[in-house]
């Protein structure tokens, strides 16, 4: 854990991902740029179709293209975290670096890679109509929809 998350929020200097059952993710032909992340569920509320997870990026690597439905909440924990969000046709890029906190309603397409030394992110999310995120092609068709009893269940395509 770095010194400015550890002195932002003291209470995850103890957080030992090794605990974490981890669903690893990694390149897929149907893709062009470098897939390598995991997804580790922490905790689940059906009754409000919330989901705590953490994302862990290998260097320089991505998540695949999605958007997520519901309200989510993020925390960066470790390294750096690209996203580069579409927003009516335009590309606009973020980096956020660890103690990186935000909150973002639903709806935004995006994509996400870590920085150099890779990343850890803890995320909260909303399902909306029993859905967490969608994963979209370039053109943003709709290739899946993660529902989530699947999610937290972790039968995830890979």
């Amino acid at each position: 854990m770095t010194d400015s998350i550890a002195a932002k929020f003291p209470q995850l200097s103890s957080f030992d991902t090794s605990a974490v059952e981890w669903m690893d993710f990694e390149d897929d032909p149907n893709f062009n740029y470098p897939i390598s992340y995991s997804i580790g569920i922490l905790g689940a509320c059906p009754e409000s179709g919330t989901v705590d997870f953490l994302g862990r990026w290998a260097p320089n690597s991505y998540c695949h293209f999605h958007r997520h439905l519901g309200d989510t909440t993020s925390l960066i924990l470790e390294g750096e975290q690209h996203t580069v969000e579409t927003v009516n046709g335009e590309s606009i890029h973020k980096v956020r670096r660890a103690g990186d906190y935000a909150q973002k309603p639903g709806g935004d397409v995006h994509m996400e890679y870590a920085g150099a030394e890779g990343s850890l992110v803890f995320f909260s999310m909303k399902a909306v109509d029993g859905k967490v995120f969608e994963v979209l092609a370039n053109d943003q068709t709709v290739l899946n929809a993660t529902l989530y009893e699947d999610f937290i269940a972790g039968k995830l395509p890979r």
